[in-house]
């Protein structure tokens, strides 16, 4: 039997990592404890554990257990199920992996028998559901990240595997074979069976010809990836070219998914950059698009070239700023009636085409001011357009 088998979890205790979903006290573990949870769905990187955790989820509840994949899910398979528990006191379990390729119509014949809890509804995903999952499936259901295993709990893994086959490995075999699995318990039994079959064959270097390169999630341990990450970021945010790419080396290096680096630098565009060089945003969006497609080694080209980019832009965070403070007004309760004029149709509207392109009416009943320019590099054409434009 393949270890990933043998080995796999079977109830709370024995699931690798996930302390802050499994430790003591924790509201997840409590949930499932007292057979009190709702709709959830788990996301997080390849290996973690999601389809483990909902297996384990299902033993404890002791429920009737449905697995599906959202790649194959017929919707008569499903409504099958409802129709045969729909009159029973114990409700199944159906878990969905792969969640984020659901299509609309799936979603659609889910959506009712979720809010009537006809079912509790199980998902996994490597895609965040907050971007991949309708919006009245995230309101009827919670959602649970499951973060990369660390090198202590896999070491503790492998470890158990190690003592359970009476098998003994040198100590650079072990680390190489955590190490380079990166938070991923199904990649590290995998390489560990193939070190098994090696037996008179097994080196360090025969090892690494089998894996030549990391399977790491990203470089998360010990807070590197919190850490490269700002570091990368404010170098950037500094203008400081070479510093920045020095920190998505040490990313790219530690394996850092490349859209999650493109995302970080997109975000940047906006957030530090915006409208003082507009172009910064589309060149980032162009950028995660590549880097989706091609991965590594190739990547690192775009992702430099948008660095130096960035760093070589005029910075203004007035967008940032100016959308924060009016999110900040309406928190604080500042909640204004939309002007007649202004409603859909309303026959008192002045439509600026009419008048050369601009005419004074009111937008807001109250006079607020959030957005002001810095007047740096775009943002300054776009400062004198809008004085033009209002004749001020």
């Amino acid at each position: 039997m393949a270890l990933t088998l043998k080995y796999r979890p079977t109830n709370l205790d024995d699931i690798v990592g996930q302390e802050h979903l499994l430790g003591k006290n924790r509201p997840f573990r409590i949930l499932v404890e007292k057979d009190a949870l709702l709709h959830s769905f788990f996301y997080g990187v390849s290996g973690c554990g999601k389809t483990t955790l909902a297996r384990v989820v299902a033993k404890k509840l002791n429920r009737p257990f449905f697995e599906l994949n959202a790649t194959t899910l017929k919707v008569d398979d499903l409504r099958k199920i409802f129709k045969t528990y729909s009159m029973a006191l114990e409700k199944p379990i159906i878990f969905i992996d792969e969640v984020h390729r659901l299509s609309r119509n799936q979603e659609e014949v889910l959506l009712p028998f979720m809010e009537t809890h006809q079912a509790l509804i199980l998902g996994a995903s490597t895609q965040n559901p907050y971007h991949s999952l309708s919006l009245a499936i995230r309101s009827r259901s919670h959602l649970f990240e499951l973060k990369p295993i660390n090198k202590k709990e896999l070491n503790r893994y492998l470890k158990r595997v190690l003592i359970g086959e009476n098998i003994e490995l040198d100590k650079e075999i072990k680390d190489f074979i955590v190490s380079s699995s990166g938070g991923d318990g199904r990649a590290m039994l995998n390489l560990l069976e193939t070190a098994i079959s090696l037996k008179d064959n097994l080196t360090l270097t025969n090892l690494k010809s089998i894996r030549p390169h990391a399977m790491q999630q990203g470089s998360s341990e010990d807070d590197n990836h919190y850490n490269l990450t700002s570091a990368m970021i404010k170098s950037i945010r500094g203008s400081n070219i070479d510093a920045g790419l020095y920190y998505l080396a040490r990313l790219i290096s530690g394996a850092e998914p490349p859209e999650f680096i493109a995302r970080r630098l997109a975000i940047l565009a906006s957030e530090d950059i915006g409208n003082a060089n507009p172009n910064a945003l589309n060149l980032s969006a162009s950028t995660l698009t590549i880097v989706k497609n091609i991965g590594y080694p190739e990547a690192r080209i775009p992702l430099a070239q948008l660095v130096v980019y960035l760093s070589s832009s005029p910075k203004s965070n007035s967008s940032y700023k100016a959308i924060n403070s009016a999110m900040k007004a309406i928190e604080d309760g500042d909640i204004y009636p939309i002007p007649s004029s202004i409603i859909n149709c309303h026959q008192n509207y002045l439509n600026p085409h009419n008048f050369g392109g601009w005419v004074s009416q009111e937008y807001i009943s109250s006079s607020v001011k959030f957005y002001n320019s810095s007047n740096i590099g775009f943002e300054k054409k776009l400062n004198e357009w809008i004085t033009k434009i209002k004749c001020l």
